[in-house]
């Protein structure tokens, strides 16, 4: 059996990610192999014309690209198994937050070909924000394909290999800080009589519209602000309000401990 690529772990991100490939045509499902350490995870695939592999190094042996989407708790295991399987020619592209380029090369004992990557769960409604960098001897080829995989279920822009811990905040966690600043508001609708579902409704489409705002309208976030601020208006007391309650200074926190846990994770 020869794969063009391999999933080590099938959760919900593979999924989304496997979804995207065969959805565009990149790949048929028999080009793409998975290995779970739930059986029936792996079931699921193959009566569907997956590839199943019963061992990590079989996977790694069958298959061109590799890709690492387990968490970062359980790489070390992941990465001994893959070890005697290993090729130079394999790439090996990273979902794990904090895992490093160095750290996965050590771990394997050679100079392996990495592509890390930062994805975010919108891919599983192809609306992903994507962050990926190149790590030599990764080729410009190689790394385009890998590009290709994951602009089939969202938006990739290329990082940095050393600020892929740094991107985790802008992209990765974000979801779940939006979604709670969308919990608060709403739940704190309903508890003033709005129905549940038009308060999520009224909020999520006011981000949708606030996203576009920056993305297409050329202004500065400052400038944005500024549209919706009538001096001494509704809005102007908001702000007032998240200012007396450190509002920025918790964002701030926020945004440098997601970082300092990546790096935590990866040693």
């Amino acid at each position: 059996m020869q794969c063009k690529i391999g999933f080590i772990g099938a959760g919900n991100m593979a999924g989304a990610i496997i979804n995207g490939i065969v959805s565009s045509g990149l790949l048929r499902p028999e080009e793409i192999a998975v290995n779970d350490v739930r059986a029936a995870q792996v079931e699921s695939y193959t009566s569907r014309g997956f590839a199943g592999c019963d061992t990590i190094a079989q996977l790694v042996e069958s298959c061109a690209y590799v890709v690492l989407s387990v968490k970062p708790q359980n790489f070390s295991d992941v990465l001994a198994q893959i070890k005697p399987a290993a090729k130079p020619d394999t790439v090996f592209i990273s979902i794990a937050a904090g895992m490093s380029a160095e750290y996965i090369k050590k771990a394997l004992g050679f100079d392996a070909k990495v592509v890390r990557v930062m994805p975010n769960t919108p891919l599983l409604i192809g609306c992903g924000a994507v962050a990926i960098s190149r790590v030599d001897p990764t080729s410009p080829e190689e790394f385009a394909f890998a590009k290709s995989i994951f602009a089939a279920a969202g938006q990739v822009e290329e990082v940095d290999a050393d600020k892929m811990n740094e991107v985790i905040p802008l992209n990765s966690s974000s979801p779940a800080y939006i979604y709670l600043f969308a919990k608060v508001f709403v739940d704190r609708a309903a508890e003033l009589g709005f129905d549940p579902d038009v308060a999520n409704r009224l909020f999520c489409n006011t981000l949708i519209g606030s996203a576009k705002m920056m993305m297409e309208t050329g202004k500065t976030h400052q400038e944005l602000i500024d549209m919706v601020t009538s001096p001494a208006g509704t809005t102007f007391e908001g702000l007032a309000a998240l200012g007396r309650n450190n509002f920025e200074k918790a964002l701030t926190e926020c945004f440098d401990d997601t970082i300092r846990r990546a790096y935590e994770l990866g040693k």
